[in-house]
This record gives structure tokens, sequence and C-alpha cells, in this order.
């Protein structure tokens, strides 16, 4: 199905130039309306739970009756810790509506979401099959230019990027490029069983190269995976930031179990430069995560100075020399880079996989209805012993929390928003289990 969208710009010229020019395509918004096509099937396979095979889709935007033939490509990646959001989120539709109207075309990909455990042997594997699945994207537009021809790509300028998960899965898709890298937490016969660092998610045997990577408010597993001779990127991250460490720090930290450590931007500020790799930084000082995600008038800035800097980077990367629309500035503190020294050791990565076993306890025997429009039952499978119970948003902050001796815990919506929510049930021998429940 397609939409024509009309852009709140006032430009209305419309450049038909394969090329950018200063003041023209590419750096300017020379284009007023946007078609977008969703629901274009781009591969399939096997979903997080092996519950069956899941269709991958994304959703295409292009400048509405634009004659170029050879059009450089965004790649969007939503985010959502790898368990929630789509190609429609917000942030990205609007990212995409805006790069769009200077001439490039834009997809926003689906990807399989989801998690076997709430735990780094839940959430790893999720990382992969996100990172397996933007690369079968990539390999569906290579396959597209080499045969049909369908959207006019120039696959000497496809770019990768994400919004927090979604940076995660570019940044990692584009620089874990070993499985040597990997293995210390996924052992070879489950990457295998995965299907690889590229996977089966379609498209096979096409190219999967890209020119740039687009790394907003994201993480690497760690800086070490960036290595000398790799592609230049772009960073944005706040300084205080609360869901991916700006620095080095647990991801989510306020989730109810440690899932792992990340390198955060400023991180990898630090080894883009020990190793020659160019790397756009601007931080956004004193703001939390994904600040430019939102309508308020100070979210919108965000968004402004955000699309300024990635435009500045792209036309860099495609050999264009025009007037800077957004300074680099002076990253928050200093990093220190700690000792890696690659394949031939295990990854400072932090796993925490110290208890696993126990926050997989079998404490819940059932939650119902789930989803559900204002309450919840929690029905516990020891119905005389004492449960602690935190429920906890998707940035790991704990919204509501109560001791039962109960069997049964009635768990109430109350002033809370709609969405997705991380259940974790607790009792007195240090057991716990984590249930994903939703409010409509």
């Amino acid at each position: 199905m397609k939409k024509i969208y009309l852009s709140i710009a006032a430009a209305l010229c419309i450049s038909t130039a394969a090329n950018a020019q200063c003041g023209g395509r590419y750096d300017a918004n020379v284009f007023s309306n946007i078609t977008a096509t969703s629901g274009i099937t781009y591969g399939s396979n096997i979903k997080y739970d092996a519950s069956g095979v899941q269709p991958l889709t994304l959703d295409f935007y292009e400048p509405t009756g634009d004659v170029a033939t050879a059009r450089p490509l965004i790649i969007w990646v939503h985010g959502g810790s790898f368990i929630s959001g789509s190609s429609t989120d917000a942030d990205v539709d609007t990212l995409c509506h805006r790069f769009a109207r200077k001439g490039y075309v834009c997809a926003s990909i689906n990807y399989r979401l989801g998690v076997t455990s709430y735990d780094s042997l839940g959430f790893i594997p999720a990382v992969i099959r996100g990172v397996q699945d933007l690369k079968a994207s990539i390999r569906f537009f290579y396959k597209d230019r080499l045969t049909t021809n369908t959207y006019k790509i120039d696959t000497n300028n496809i770019f990768i990027g994400g919004s927090s998960a979604g940076a995660f899965a570019a940044l990692h898709a584009a620089y874990l490029d070993k499985t040597c890298e990997i293995n210390p937490y996924v052992p070879q016969h489950e990457l295998d069983s995965l299907g690889g660092l590229s996977g089966y998610s379609g498209n096979q045997c096409y190219s999967e190269k890209v020119k740039g990577v687009i790394n907003l408010c994201g993480a690497l597993g760690t800086y070490g995976w960036l290595e000398a001779g790799n592609m230049p990127f772009c960073s944005m991250h706040g300084n205080a930031d609360g869901t991916v460490n700006y620095s080095r720090g647990p991801v989510l930290p306020s989730f109810p179990v440690h899932i792992l450590d990340a390198d955060g931007s400023r991180m990898l500020k630090a080894q883009s430069l020990a190793v020659g790799v160019q790397n756009d930084f601007y931080t956004f000082y004193g703001a939390d995560h994904v600040p430019y995600a939102g309508a308020t008038a100070a979210q919108v800035k965000y968004m402004d100075t955000t699309v300024n800097f990635v435009h500045d980077y792209l036309l860099k990367r495609m050999g264009y020399s025009c007037t800077i629309s957004q300074a680099a500035n002076t990253p928050y503190g200093t990093a220190s880079l700690y000792s890696y020294t690659g394949c031939s050791t295990s990854s400072p990565l932090s796993c925490s996989l110290t208890g696993i076993k126990h926050i997989n306890a079998n404490l819940i025997q059932e939650v119902y209805p789930n989803p559900s429009e204002n309450v919840i039952n929690v029905v516990f499978t020891n119905n005389s012993a004492t449960h602690t119970i935190q429920l906890t948003d998707l940035s790991g902050r704990v919204v509501k929390a109560a001791v039962t001796t109960q069997a049964t815990y009635t768990l109430e919506k109350g002033n809370i928003n709609a969405g997705v929510y991380f259940l974790k049930v607790s009792n007195n021998q240090g057991e716990a289990s984590i249930q994903k429940i939703i409010f409509n």
C-alpha cells in the first residue's frame, strides 16, 4: 500500500540530477512529496522461539516522481531492546522522511524480535538475529539492482544505521566480522545453529558491503571489534544515557538481572582515534537515551541536530564538500581503553553468567490475561511462599513493586503507560523468574 506524505518544508524544487550539488540534491530538501511503500518482503527466517517461520518486511521511502536511476540508500533499524518496536516507529519514520526529502531513498526494516530468556544467553542471540536480518536486507537491494532494478539503488552508496538497539545491529553488522570474536559468548555449535554471522534470512550469495554506519545511541560488545582499515562511521550519544552507557557499562542497567556490558559511543571514539578510523562524533550534552524521539519542542530540536549531523557525514562519505550543517563537538570526559588482544583470548565483554540458572526458576505458574487492558493476574507455583514482585519498563526503570504471601497477585495497570514490561518474581532463596507482559 502506497501513501503520499506532504512535506512541511517550503522547498518545492525537485532535482533529478543523479549527483549531489551543494545547495541541491542530498544537501537540501529538494523534494516536497514522499512515497512510502509498506510491507515489502525481503526475506524470512525461523522465529526466535523456533515456533515457525517469520516473514521479514521493510518499508521503502522515496521522493515522489523521482527519475534518478542510481540513488544512495540508507537502511534504518528501529530500537526496542530487541523485543519490541517496528519499522513504523516514529523516530525512524521521521528519519526516513527527512532524508528522502533530500533525495536519498530509505528502508526501515522489521527484524526478528524476542529473547528465549531475559539474560545474556537470551539477548546475545537476539542481537545476532538482528544482524542477520539487517544483512539480508542489504543483500536484497544488491539482488534487486542486479535483477529487476525496481528500487534504483546506487549500490556503491548503501549506508546502514539505527537507533538504540538498531544502532547495536548496525555496528555489529559492520564491525563484528570474525566468528572467533563472538565464540567466547556464543559457542561455535550454537552460532552454527543460528546461521553464523550472516545468517540465512534471504538473498544468499549477494554482497553485504556498505559505505558507512550511522550509530545513534548504540554500542559494540567490545571496542576491539573496531579495527584499523574498517569503514568510517558517525555517532551521536547523550552523555547522561541511562539505557546504553555513553562510555562503558551495563546495557539496561536497572534491569532486574545484569545482561551484559558494552562499549558505548565514547569508547568507540577513543578506539577510532587509536586505530585510525574516521569517526564523526556528536555528544548530546546532558541528554538521556534517544533524546530525538518524540514530539516536544526539545525532542524536535534534537531531531534537527541529528539530521544535520548525519547529513554532513553522508555527504563526506560520498565525496562532497558542502557547508557544514552541524559541527562535531568535544566528547564528554575521557575514555580508558582496557586491554584487548582479539581472538587469541576471551573478550572482556561481561555476560554475567552467574545466577542465570536461578533467574529462570519456575516461580510463575500462570500470567493472565496477557496482554491486558487493566489487570493481570500472577499465579505462583508455590502458593505458600513469600514473593517479591517488580515491574520494569524497557529501559529497566522499576515502575511497580510489591511483596505478597498470597497464591495469586493482581497486578493493576494504574497510571503507567500502555506498552511492553518485564515482570520479575523472586523468592527468599534468591531464585527469580522473568516474563514479558503487555498492557494495551
